[in-house]
């Protein structure tokens, strides 16, 4: 047991440092390459955020522990929303400007609609993680089509900033994108061990270690992104990372691990973890939007809700371990 608890920790620690060098050198590649800005937030920072997820899930579905897979996935962006979006609004207030990112909230609802659908037969088949990954395909193409239609937009400005900030040739932006890569499938590997040793000994399911110890480690690439990003003064990077890591998670995670094998889900996951992913996501879309085309800010108050929720959600799963 002792020993995977140090996988975890060891997998953890690995997994944060190769998914910040694989997201800098997956972005400065992007840029070496022509893409826009705008592309890249939308898409290769979003993508990159996930890695850890699908890293994690992909291995997991590979060695018959689905569970593990859509508990990370779930569980995942529950923290994001709640410990990363709350815990740094509560730090400072954050000022929502792009209209590209408050395009993207309403679709991360219907996403979360689609996946209830989804999970009330208990299952996610194959044909449905076909269609959740179809849905990305979708995403990314009208995501391409926009960023070449809009190029002024308060995400673009940050992106760049970011960009200069980091500057990397075009042999070390590559030489980065491989190394974490690697690395992100070695640290996975190892987490997935720990954690399905770590189930099998306290004798729960792996969901629920999916959903709690697996899903805080996977989101704390966006943690650290997120406050660097809030000392910038990118307010729009912050909620961007949240709303594209959870666009990723939804689709190409679950999607991903349901293609490699079908994914049974308890009432359970619906009635409970389901239910509190779409309401946090609702809380977040309601404190973010801007229903009069104004700048909105995420202020104190509702971070401080956001979290709340998140540190009784998690508190409540503990017990469930504490309890078996």
């Amino acid at each position: 047991m002792l020993l995977a608890f140090v996988a975890v920790v060891v997998g953890l620690l690995l997994l944060i440092w190769s998914a910040e060098k694989f997201i800098d050198g997956a972005a400065a590649t992007s840029r070496w390459l022509g893409l826009s800005p705008l592309l890249i937030g939308m898409l290769v920072i979003g993508f990159g955020t996930s890695a850890p997820e699908m890293m994690v899930s992909v291995l997991a579905a590979m060695q018959g522990n689905p569970g593990l897979a859509v508990g990370n996935a779930y569980g995942s962006n529950i923290a994001n929303i709640g410990l990363v979006l709350g815990f740094v609004a509560l730090i400072a207030p954050l000022a929502v400007h792009s209209s590209v990112i408050r395009k993207e909230m309403p679709l991360l609802v219907a996403v979360m609609l689609l996946t209830g659908y989804m999970l009330m037969d208990g299952w996610i088949s194959r044909g449905e993680a076909v269609l959740l990954l179809a849905a990305l395909g979708i995403f990314i193409t009208v995501s391409i089509i926009q960023s070449r239609r809009h190029q002024a937009d308060a995400l673009t400005d940050e992106v760049t900033e970011s960009l200069d900030s980091k500057p990397l040739s075009r042999g070390m932006a590559v030489m980065w994108t491989l190394v974490g890569l690697v690395l992100l499938v070695a640290s996975s590997r190892l987490l997935v061990w720990g954690a399905v040793e770590i189930a099998v000994g306290f004798g729960v399911s792996d969901l629920i270690i999916g959903l709690t110890v697996v899903a805080v480690g996977t989101s704390l690439p966006e943690l650290a992104s997120s406050i660097s990003a809030l000392r910038r003064k990118e307010h729009d990077m912050v909620l961007g990372n949240v709303v594209g890591s959870n666009l990723f998670n939804s689709l190409a995670v679950v999607g991903l691990a349901g293609v490699i094998t079908p994914i049974e889900a308890g009432r359970e996951v619906l009635v409970r973890d389901w239910s509190v992913m779409t309401f946090m996501t609702l809380m977040m879309v309601l404190f973010a939007f801007s229903w009069r085309g104004r700048p909105r800010r995420i202020n104190r108050l509702e971070g401080g809700v956001l979290f709340s929720l998140f540190v009784a959600y998690t508190g409540y799963m503990v017990s469930l371990v504490v309890m078996t």
